[in-house]
């Protein structure tokens, strides 16, 4: 079964725009512009994996900064107190909701993992056994931001 038949990047960007409208611009007066540069470089990643009926990842990545504004959003704290286990705690949880949201269109029997962070440049998270099938590129008070879903090319397998 594809992905793409139950959630579409419609979807995602609605999903997306309501988690941001609850956690990290409640006055709405930042939001997340879409860009569609697939290509724009992150420095830090959240993934949740999904398996069961369906296998793949959301992959939540976002340059340093914008992790870090996330971070002191989402804690309603000031940018300059949010130390690297706040912006670990933040990705993880942005990933599990938006994963969650996801898991709730995918067919019955679907799995959340618990978040994976990584602090580190976009090179050091990718998917051998999966291919990128959806995404959400922008930027978010100059900084850059990214939603991906990533699907098993094995459907029967995980990725």
């Amino acid at each position: 079964m594809s992905v793409e038949t139950v959630v579409t990047q419609d979807d995602l960007a609605e999903m997306v725009e309501q988690v941001w409208a609850s956690y990290l611009d409640p006055e709405g007066v930042s939001p997340l512009l879409p860009t569609g540069d697939d290509k724009q470089p992150t420095e830090v990643h959240s993934t949740v994996s999904i398996t069961g009926t369906w296998h793949g990842h959301l992959v939540y990545a976002s340059s340093m900064l914008a992790a870090r504004r996330a971070a002191a959003a989402f804690l309603a704290m000031d940018a300059d107190e949010v130390g690297a286990e706040d912006i670990s705690d933040v990705l993880g949880e942005l990933a599990n909701i938006v994963g969650g949201n996801v898991k709730a269109m995918l067919p019955a029997g679907c799995f959340l993992s618990l978040p994976t962070v990584v602090l580190a440049p976009e090179t050091a998270s990718y998917y051998p056994a999966a291919e990128r099938i959806s995404g959400l590129w922008g930027q978010w008070e100059g900084e850059s931001i990214s939603i991906s879903m990533w699907q098993s090319v094995k459907q029967g397998e995980a990725a």
